[in-house]
Formats: structure tokens, sequence, C-alpha cells
């Protein structure tokens, strides 16, 4: 099963726009979903903190701001296992 991974932060709308982006092509597309909420003091806030939301894909960077959703799943697609 293929990974997204959406790092987000509280009150953040551009986040709120990614995840519901994402939970709607989960409908018709087979992923698991992990969402990360960063927080100041976290492992990742110093990198993520601007450019929230960042999705990945199977641990590979795919996203920063917004989630288009065609280029998204031809980018799931692509990593999908053959």
């Amino acid at each position: 099963m293929i990974l997204v991974e959406l790092y987000s932060k509280h009150d953040c709308h551009l986040c709120d726009i990614a995840k519901d982006t994402l939970i709607k092509i989960q409908l018709r597309e087979q992923f698991e979903l992990r969402e990360i909420k960063i927080r100041e003091g976290d492992a990742f806030y110093n990198e993520f903190k601007e450019r929230i939301p960042v999705v990945y894909i199977n641990g590979e960077w795919a996203f920063q701001y917004h989630v288009p959703e065609e280029m998204f799943i031809r980018k799931l697609k692509a990593a999908h296992p053959a």
C-alpha cells in the first residue's frame, strides 16, 4: 500500500484544503493517508513551518502549499509498485 504523508499544523486553511483533497481522492484511489501535525519544537518544525502543507508519497517529496488533484493521481500511480 502506498503511504501518503501530509505534514500540517493547526489553524492552517491550506492544510485543511489539502487534507480534503487527499480524502476525496482516497475515495477513488487506494493509499494510506497519515497526517503529521507539526508544532514548534517538533523535529520537522524548522524545515516545514513556512512550507506547509507538505505532502510525501512513499517517503518522496511530492507537493507543498497545494495538492493539484490530477497531478497527485499521476504521482500516486507512478509510485504504485508494478
